[in-house]
């Protein structure tokens, strides 16, 4: 391979990529100004496809655009084959781990067994990297404890080894396990090796899921040594013949054709995709593997292409057969890379209909499985966080974030919106009017909406309160002597987040707890203050939103209720036709008065009407006191939404 290298500081030239770019295959690695790779890729035609990165940035997909935004350099490898390539990208992925490229985290070694056939007395060994050294490889399993247990079924049926040692140790009198009829002894005692291979074609076969075939071949030999009248052996051949077919029956055979197929199921939650590999040999389910990919800005296509690269990369076994549930783009070339590593015709295919399709959607469950058993644990933690973080007597399950909106004092509206578990409870969203508090006081709104709140039951956990510490302050003071409705039962706790203070130089917001005089100070990423301004701006955005909408309803009966012979009958027509006050402002007489209900001479009043409110200017009216604004429809009912 050669390796041609560019580092331009000033920004890539595609004239001159154009000019000095090979069109073969191979590997290309943008870099940023410090020489860091951003992005490795690779390409049956390098300059066709690093050229196609150069576009407007609004022609490019938003990730690509970024990169191509940050990068300053370019590194090509050439390569003999398209198949190199991918070697080549897999390799500097998992080196280089760039940025803007998928990457698999979970980089896990699982448990396989290793039988090498041209030891003299082999025996079966865990390993956690496999390697093409000319051994047989049978795995990876889901876990040690799973590897464990086909190992105890191997000593418990099969007459090898048992000693650990790699070679076979030389000792004087043969151990244990000879004694107890569970071991041929070859440390000091004579064994038939043409035997013992048999032994070890045997374990091979139940490896690798051919328990019929193994089964088969021990009834013959068990009917020949009865017939020869040794039936101690056909005695010892009978018992494994039971042992393996209890082993089996506990086997899922999950496919008639019993081949090697690999399953892969993909489940996505926002920017997490979780995959899930089941491994089918010889038509039986033998284990399965998960891996978690975060990427943001990637679809599913592009996450399983990635996948596929990087996963079979480091496998030492591929399949005939890949199920996969999207279709992949470069799959043609992907299979080609497969089948050369393989050695064998290796196929990626997304089944419409039949078993494989169940298959794919057994998969597809298990991944389901996987990230909710994964979303709940991580959720479970991040509360047990946001406990000690903010020295809470319990584990907040339940939070609601409480928010208070309000124009110069009027329509103040109280929002509480509900998280259990770090997600949002939209059942649990909560809108008050404020009714008992005259003029501008957030804190007597505050303790208003948590008095109402209080009213009904269950409680949550935590109040999150939008502001500092008197807002905290006034809130503790609702609770503190609000009545319980069990003398047992735990009150909510409640804690205050503020913005930072520019003037003291504080970066990010703050968090205010009870008995504390000075605020938690968190780092901007850490969970706990994501979570927490996660909350409050979701309440903030619900009491505005809620606010906005008592106002314009306000403002719409201020104007229309001033209009002789404009009842309520027709100021519904008016706003359901023209949906808005600025279209009805603007809309002529004829307009108006095609509205049902509106006849021509009403029409030529409402507009004569408009037109003086809209010279006297709306805001104006909406700022004015608020006596002199009718009250319109309720827009809340007392209490919850």
């Amino acid at each position: 391979m050669a390796q041609q290298e560019m580092a331009v500081q000033d920004g890539l030239d595609p004239k001159r990529l154009q000019e000095i770019l090979p069109d073969g295959p191979g590997v290309y690695l943008f870099k940023d100004a410090g020489g860091r790779v951003l992005y490795v890729g690779k390409a049956k035609r390098l300059r066709k496809r690093v050229l196609s990165y150069f576009k407007t940035l609004d022609e490019l997909p938003r990730k690509t655009a970024h990169l191509m935004e940050r990068a300053r350099g370019l590194d090509t490898i050439l390569t003999a084959t398209e198949n190199e390539a991918f070697i080549l990208e897999a390799s500097l992925i998992r080196k280089h781990a760039p940025r803007y490229n998928i990457i698999l985290r979970d980089d896990k070694r699982y448990p396989s067994v290793r039988l090498d056939p041209r030891e003299r007395f082999a025996r079966p060994f865990i390993v956690r990297k496999t390697r093409k050294d000319g051994a047989w490889y049978f795995g990876p399993f889901s876990s040690a404890n799973a590897v464990r247990e086909t190992l105890r079924v191997i000593d418990r049926v099969f007459l090898l080894r048992k000693c650990r040692n790699r070679e076979v140790p030389k000792r004087t009198r043969p151990c244990l396990n000879y004694q107890m009829g569970r071991c041929p002894g070859p440390c000091c005692l004579p064994v038939d090796e043409a035997e013992y291979r048999r032994i070890v074609e045997r374990v091979r076969l139940f490896l690798e899921g051919r328990s019929t075939e193994l089964v088969a071949q021990l009834q013959q030999e068990m009917r020949q040594a009865a017939a020869a009248l040794d039936f101690e052996k056909a005695a010892k051949l009978r018992d494994q013949i039971v042992a393996i077919e209890r082993t089996v029956e506990r086997q899922h055979v999950v496919s008639t054709r019993f081949e090697d197929q690999d399953v892969i199921g993909l489940a996505e939650r926002g920017h997490l995709f979780q995959m899930v590999v089941l491994f089918i040999r010889n038509g039986v389910l033998v284990g399965s593997r998960p891996y978690l990919i975060r990427e943001k800005e990637d679809d599913r296509v592009e996450v399983l292409e990635a996948f596929l690269k990087q996963f079979y990369a480091q496998e030492s076994f591929i399949p005939k057969r890949i199920l996969v549930p999207e279709a992949v783009g470069d799959r043609e070339a992907i299979e080609n890379w497969l089948s050369q590593e393989a050695s064998t015709r290796v196929r990626i295919l997304k089944p419409q209909r039949g078993e494989n399709r169940k298959l794919i959607e057994m998969a597809a469950a298990n991944a389901e499985s996987v990230l909710e058993a994964r979303l709940k644990q991580e959720h479970e933690d991040l509360m047990m966080t946001v406990k000690d973080v903010l020295a809470l007597e319990g584990i907040p399950h339940v939070i609601e974030g409480l928010d208070i909106s309000n124009f110069q004092g009027q329509a103040p509206v109280g929002t509480i919106v509900s998280f259990v578990d770090g997600i949002p409870h939209r059942p649990g969203y909560r809108s008050y009017r404020i009714r008992a508090v005259e003029g501008i006081d957030d804190y007597a709104m505050m303790g208003e909406l948590v008095s109402r709140r209080l009213e009904k039951t269950p409680w949550p956990d935590l109040f999150l309160v939008d502001g500092g510490k008197g807002h905290l302050a006034a809130v503790r003071a609702v609770i503190d002597r609000s009545p319980r409705a069990r003398p047992e039962a735990r009150a909510p706790e409640a804690v205050s987040i503020a913005k930072p203070d520019e003037a003291r130089h504080e970066r990010w917001d703050k968090l205010y707890v009870p008995g504390r005089k000075n605020p938690i100070q968190l780092p901007g990423d850490h969970p706990v203050l994501l979570l927490m301004m996660h909350i409050r701006d979701e309440a903030h955005r619900r009491a505005i939103g809620h606010h906005q909408k008592l106002l314009a309803r306000r403002m719409h009966a201020s104007i229309l209720d001033g209009v002789p012979g404009i009842g309520k009958a027709r100021k519904k027509a008016l706003l359901t036709h023209f949906r808005d006050i600025e279209t009805l402002m603007q809309a002529t007489v004829e307009e108006l008065a095609a509205v049902p209900g509106i006849s021509a001479s009403l029409a030529g009043e409402l507009k004569t009407f408009l037109n003086t409110v809209q010279a006297a200017s709306v805001p104006a009216a909406v700022q004015g006191d608020a006596e002199a604004m009718p009250p319109g429809d309720r827009l809340f009912p007392d209490g919850d939404a």
